[in-house]
């Protein structure tokens, strides 16, 4: 049977509901259903292109790899887990107490809202991420809230993940 999530921008109040890719990712999927719901700050690709994602907590398990691309479509969901390190140099612009969990790992969990993304860091290099679900309703709201994101910024904005039971 299909499951489903809602994705919420809080601040903009979009809502997106996605398809987990069960049979794709099954790893994934479970990792991400079992740890709903979850909530964190959002931000926009700097390096992706039509990405916006929130730091996380670490999921109740990590899927290690599965399902991955380096480049995601639009509607996309992907997974990224990172050692806290890794997204510690100041070009990141990231303040650790305000976005980076103190775990020692963070999990980004992304929506790609436009098309030709190429997953390449500077300091990292290629960055596959695990495709988990993909939105099925809302995506031009998404696409509309990306762009402002992009153009009018982030600040003050939160990613919320739920359950559609």
């Amino acid at each position: 049977m299909p499951r489903y999530i809602t994705i919420t921008l809080e601040k903009r109040q979009v809502t997106a509901k996605a398809l987990l890719l069960d049979d794709e990712a099954p790893r994934t999927c479970q990792a991400i259903w079992d740890s709903l719901p979850i909530a964190g700050p959002a931000f926009h690709g700097k390096y992706a292109r039509n990405e916006i994602y929130a730091f996380v907590e670490p999921l109740v398990t990590d899927p290690g790899p599965e399902n991955t691309t380096i480049t995601p479509f639009t509607g996309d969901l992907c997974y990224f887990n990172f050692s806290n390190t890794a997204l510690s140099n100041p070009g990141y612009g990231y303040e650790k107490e305000s976005a980076l969990p103190g775990t020692g790992q963070v999990v980004d969990l992304a929506l790609f809202y436009g098309r030709n993304n190429l997953l390449i860091n500077g300091d990292q290099g290629w960055v596959p991420g695990n495709v988990y679900g993909r939105i099925v309703e809302g995506l031009d709201d998404v696409i509309a809230a990306g762009t402002d994101i992009w153009t009018n910024g982030f600040a003050g904005e939160r990613f919320s993940y739920a359950r559609v039971e």
